[in-house]
């Protein structure tokens, strides 16, 4: 019997679980969350998706069929032609400019996870690079759903951060999830054990990496 992707997020639950419920994506929910610490947060997300972008171009040289290539032309033509207009925008609603967004460095944890999913596709396979980027799509979805069923989560006006949670439960987006985890779950329940060892240690290594993402918009870290 093949594996799917709940195996991996099996495989390293403690940092899963530590990367669902982080203190940031609390204070998201809970409306707690220091609001210079979500504009920290908003300016790296916004570098962050420029090489999310990357990745898929990576991805499409990566493909081997018809079917994947289109498959990443659609991720990268939905960043760069939608995502990122929308990212500026709700940057703008927070006082950030685009001409700010422009000019930022690249914070520590900015580096260090969008460079290790961009090397692990580089060095690796196909599979490879989205099992790197999985705990970005798929998590990222999966947050919005544990925030929306949280009784202590707060919506509506009284909440600041209500928008950035009703952007990742949408119907687009929990859609798009859903796809990539049908793909995946395509791919895992063909590979060898040895193989999804390898597969675990590239997904943990990326959990990881989106921890210390949210801890660095928590401290405003560079």
């Amino acid at each position: 019997m093949g594996s799917r992707f709940s195996d991996l997020t099996a495989a390293c639950q403690a940092d899963w679980r530590a990367y669902i419920e982080h203190p940031f994506v609390r204070g998201l929910g809970d409306a707690t969350l220091d609001e210079g610490a979500f504009r920290h947060y908003l300016q790296q997300d916004y570098l962050f998706l420029i090489h999310f972008a990357r990745a898929y171009a990576l991805a499409a040289y990566k493909s081997r069929t018809l079917a994947d290539l289109r498959q990443a032309h659609e991720g990268l033509k939905a960043i760069l032609d939608v995502e990122l207009g929308l990212h500026v925008d709700y940057c703008r609603d927070w006082g950030i400019a685009e001409e700010d967004l422009a000019a930022l460095p690249e914070a520590r944890a900015t580096l260090a996870y969008t460079r290790y999913v961009l090397d692990t596709g580089h060095r690796g396979d196909l599979l490879d690079l989205h099992v790197a980027l999985a705990p970005c799509l798929v998590g990222y979805g999966e947050i919005a759903r544990w925030l929306t069923t949280r009784p202590s989560t707060v919506r509506g006006q009284a909440n600041p951060y209500d928008a950035w949670i009703g952007m990742y439960e949408s119907d687009e987006f929990q859609d798009a999830m859903h796809a990539e985890l049908e793909w995946l779950d395509a791919r895992l329940a063909e590979v060898t054990p040895g193989r999804f060892q390898e597969l675990s240690e590239v997904f943990r290594d990326a959990t990881r990496l989106e921890i210390d993402f949210w801890q660095m918009g928590l401290d405003r870290t560079d």
